[in-house]
């Protein structure tokens, strides 16, 4: 099994931006959980045909692809119906991660998951990385990027694990308050340490 660092942060922490500087730079094999969310509810998956099932055609596109947003009205209110979906798609998300995780061929494998400590998915990592940034730097980037209100992104804040909390399950944090050629240069550190905690520093 491959030595697993599991990459986590906060909504516009640059996750996906530290992610594709370990696997353009250094070739680092990527196991991306929104992705795999994306999989396992692709068109002729079991997990559409189990949500198919259970709410109906009204969920789905005109090309039969899944609609997320008229999934996301159904249980956004509705805690009962959203836990529902929860226990039928985790595991067949965790299933679908550690296969790829067991198929990596990289020296070791970034396991990248926004909700890590949330979901209480360190245990599939060796280690936990935290890329940081201020409360503020969130919010900014967030309303930048998506066109949102602050109170929204506050909201979404709120859902996910605090910046305090976080940190406390971090053996490694990388500070994305700051420019990307920063950012590379602590990228470049990390690499040269995950190598040689797990025996390939040649």
């Amino acid at each position: 099994m491959t030595f697993v660092i599991g990459l986590t942060g906060g909504i516009a922490s640059g996750k996906t931006t530290v992610a594709n500087l370990f696997h353009d730079h250094f070739s680092i094999d990527l196991v991306d959980a929104d992705v795999v969310a994306r999989e396992v509810v692709e068109t002729g998956s079991k997990g559409l045909e189990a949500l198919t099932e259970h709410f109906g055609e009204t969920i789905l596109q005109t090309d039969g692809n899944l609609d997320r947003a008229a999934l996301r009205a159904r249980i956004f209110t509705n805690e009962q119906e959203k836990q529902w979906v929860n226990n039928l798609l985790h595991p067949m998300i965790r299933e679908r991660m550690q296969h790829q995780l067991a198929s990596s061929t990289s020296p070791y494998t970034l396991l990248v998951v926004p909700l890590l400590i949330e979901n209480q998915l360190q245990s599939m990592a060796d280690r936990v990385l935290v890329v940081d940034v201020s409360e503020q730097t969130q919010i900014y980037r967030t309303m930048t990027r998506d066109g949102v209100p602050e109170s929204q992104v506050r909201s979404i804040l709120k859902a996910q694990a605090d910046r305090k909390t976080r940190l406390m399950y971090a053996d490694d944090v990388i500070d994305n308050n700051t420019d990307n050629a920063q950012l590379l240069s602590q990228v470049t550190e990390l690499h040269q340490k995950y190598l040689a905690l797990c025996g390939k520093d040649r």
